[in-house]
């Protein structure tokens, strides 16, 4: 079970920024593994609107576990999964790192985020106590020691600034976290005091500017720490694209005809699963 973690821990440590597509079910995983991708992350965003809700914190741990169940069972990479705010306070975000790491996920996230939280994205983001969330951290890693990496991520840059949210992050991986995730940061420029103020700690980025020609080159990530760069929302907005396409043609057409050469052939889909 834990061999995924190993390898995840072996990524981390080196030296490659890589990309991470937010899948949502065990197709969305799968596909996005055998286009390419080594590490999947498990987006929270993706996951609640996936089953039908925005993302506001209003799916539960068990119906996000469900999910990433499906992720894991799917694919052989090592997922990184999205765990909100650790579903409540530090009781209930010690229950939810005991569960993701018997559910096999080679690491998660958590914010620092009032619960119930919303879209980093969104406006009206609330935060905790910097002293509450490293206690939530402690109480995580003490569930799961080494045998799963835990970023802390802060929402505090909209909230609070920069240099509040490094403040947070410093007292975040002294509480033993493994990685820092330092939402709202938009130019390499940030991302660089970002690595100088915490050496030696891998960081995450966000990419969710990546379809308005906002991303970030990723050998420049790299360069200064960043280890996984999350697309969190694109491969679901492109999946909705092309559902909205095929049931317009359906709608207009009565067929498929005027879509089917940007689909999947019935072998092509099917190929995915002829390992099962």
């Amino acid at each position: 079970m834990f061999s995924n973690t190993k390898l995840f821990r072996r990524l981390m440590s080196g030296a490659v920024c890589f990309p991470a597509p937010g899948v949502f079910d065990g197709f969305s995983a799968r596909l996005a593994e055998r286009t390419g991708a080594q590490i999947l992350h498990a987006s929270g965003g993706a996951i609640s609107r996936a089953i039908g809700y925005s993302d506001t914190g209003l799916v539960t741990m068990t119906e996000m576990l469900g999910r990433i169940d499906e992720i894991i069972a799917a694919c052989d990479a090592p997922v990184f999964a999205d765990a909100d705010t650790g579903f409540g306070n530090t009781t209930n975000a010690a229950r939810t790192a005991r569960c993701y790491h018997a559910a096999g996920v080679a690491g998660l996230h958590v914010e620092d985020q009032t619960f119930p939280k919303r879209c980093g994205h969104m406006s009206g983001v609330t935060i905790i106590p910097a002293q509450e969330m490293a206690d939530k951290i402690n109480a995580m890693k003490n569930k799961v020691g080494d045998d799963m990496l835990i970023a802390a991520r802060t929402d505090a840059v909209s909230v609070e600034g920069l240099d509040a949210a490094l403040h947070r992050m410093d007292l975040y991986v002294k509480a033993g976290a493994d990685m820092a995730f330092v939402e709202g940061i938009t130019n390499i420029s940030e991302v660089r005091v970002i690595a100088a103020a915490l050496p030696s700690v891998p960081l995450v980025f966000n990419q969710g500017n990546a379809s308005s020609g906002g991303a970030i080159n990723l050998d420049a990530l790299a360069e200064n720490a960043v280890r996984i760069a999350l697309y969190p929302g694109d491969l679901q907005r492109g999946a909705g694209w092309a559902i909205q396409a095929t049931m317009e043609a359906i709608l207009k057409t009565n067929s498929t005809v005027s879509v089917a050469n940007q689909m999947f052939t019935n072998a092509e889909r099917d190929g995915l699963f002829d390992q099962d």
